[in-house]
């Protein structure tokens, strides 16, 4: 009796495909079937932990990590077979878009830039980051998988949204290889916290959210994050909203009310009292005395 899994269709339409793989109670023997169609860029990740990948095509196999993923051309239509071993449960997503499309989106005849990062995907160099280790993930890839997830409008409104969110991965994937020559060979935990709450720090976020979109125990990112910047990460995020609402008032016209809003306070005077503790002065008699 084969082991309980799913093996989800997200959405489809003519030029894209998106499915969810998840097996519920692995076993040794089952393996699963991925296929890529002919003319098409398919991105893989990979959510559980070593992944083995075995493709035909090219008689490869790959041994991937959790949180790696990786960005194929396919000139032909081909299968890869992927499962896990000891007992780990198998779980990928994959995006499988059209040629046609991405040339389209790209428009290599605009411009040699434009040119080169089709030539690029085409030629599979968004496949391996540093000395042929496939990428991580990062914080914001992950908030993407799980907005496409959990997305639950059909129709055109779906079709927008999933092509808007493959438009984003796909600017997160070039901006991370054009940087590699920078990086490390594996990115630092406290650094992607770092960056995500950087972009973030006016949402309502929190270890326990950042540690399930990258898998990991909150309690270890809340460790790293404090031995690497010697702060914590409610700390850290007070400190940056704090910054920012001083430059809003010191520089600007923008009401009060609105700059609490915009540093994530959602009460004026949860923002007023946090304020005049940071900086012994309350945010109107700032204003006023500038």
């Amino acid at each position: 009796m084969r082991n309980p899994s799913t093996h989800e269709l997200l959405f489809r339409s003519e030029d894209i495909k998106i499915v969810m793989q998840e097996d519920l109670c692995p076993d040794q023997s089952y393996k699963s079937h991925m296929l890529e169609g002919k003319s098409s860029f398919n991105l893989l990740f990979l959510l559980s932990h070593d992944i083995n990948l075995a493709a035909h095509d090219c008689g490869t196999k790959f041994l991937f990590k959790k949180n790696q993923y990786i960005l194929h051309y396919s000139p032909k239509e081909s299968r890869a077979e992927l499962w896990t071993e000891n007992q780990e449960i198998l779980k990928y997503l994959q995006i499988q878009i059209n040629y046609q499309y991405i040339f389209n989106l790209i428009n290599p005849e605009l411009n040699r830039e434009n040119a080169e990062i089709l030539e690029n995907m085409v030629q599979n160099n968004f496949i391996f980051l540093h000395k042929e280790t496939p990428p991580n993930m990062t914080v914001e890839m992950h908030m993407i998988l799980n907005e496409i997830r959990t997305y639950s409008k059909k129709g055109v409104m779906q079709k927008l949204f999933v092509e808007a969110k493959i438009i984003k991965l796909l600017i997160l994937i070039f901006e991370q290889f054009n940087e590699k020559n920078v990086l490390e060979s594996t990115p630092k935990t406290p650094e992607m916290i770092k960056k995500f709450i950087d972009e973030n720090y006016h949402r309502n976020i929190k270890a326990e959210e950042i540690g399930k979109l990258i898998g990991m125990n909150q309690n270890t990112i809340r460790r790293e994050f404090k031995a690497q910047y010697h702060t914590t990460i409610a700390n850290y995020i007070s400190e940056l909203r704090m910054l920012k609402a001083k430059k809003l008032i010191t520089n600007g016209d923008i009401m009060i009310k609105e700059i609490a809003i915009e540093c994530g306070y959602e009460y004026l005077q949860n923002f007023t009292r946090a304020f005049k503790k940071k900086f012994g002065i309350s945010p109107e008699n700032l204003r006023n005395n500038k």
